[in-house]
């Protein structure tokens, strides 16, 4: 059975905002290569998906580490759970109907660890008790406002360990208590 992980880089007061946040540190995106290369596929919502979908094509402007991750995330299986969008890019496949019953179904049938992306997404995976693992990447800063990482009430949660990931990421892996 595989494990669902939702995990995301967040600000000191609880909001994820990839744009406001700004770039990890290269220790920091080395973690996040390793990481992507590890996974079994990604759970994403349509927002974070359409996010994403920026490794779809090569850039002028990348360096080598951009290019590594580009390639570890496209040859990743996506499922993207959307009732707005009609299709998906390359590798991906939507889920538009009951995605519970989707995710439970994938879940049960692969083994390894599914990256789950979006904290709306998350947040009903949460709900259905689907979500195994909760990753909060901090950053040393305050946004102020934002889209928080958890969009409902925070579950009960156990911390289960801490990791320096770079001079300016920490690490907190939570489990439902």
């Amino acid at each position: 059975m595989a494990k669902l992980v939702f995990g995301m880089g967040q600000s000191l007061d609880g909001y994820v905002d990839h744009m406001k946040l700004g770039p990890p540190a290269p220790a920091a995106f080395r973690h996040f290569v390793d990481h992507m290369r590890g996974l079994t596929g990604c759970i994403y919502g349509r927002g974070l998906y359409e996010i994403m979908r920026y490794w779809d094509v090569d850039l002028p402007d990348w360096d080598a580490e951009d290019h590594e991750f580009a390639a570890a995330w496209r040859s990743q299986p996506k499922w993207v759970v959307s009732r707005s969008l009609k299709s998906v890019g390359p590798n991906a496949a939507l889920v538009a109907g009951d995605f519970e019953t989707a995710i439970r179904k994938l879940k049960a049938e692969r083994a390894g660890e599914f990256d789950v992306g979006g904290p709306v997404l998350a947040r009903s995976l949460s709900d259905a008790g689907l979500i195994d693992e909760y990753r909060l990447y901090l950053r040393p800063v305050v946004l102020g406002s934002g889209k928080p990482f958890f969009a409902g009430p925070r579950p009960p949660l156990h911390l289960v360990a801490t990791d320096l990931i770079a001079e300016d990421l920490i690490l907190l892996t939570y489990v439902p208590a």
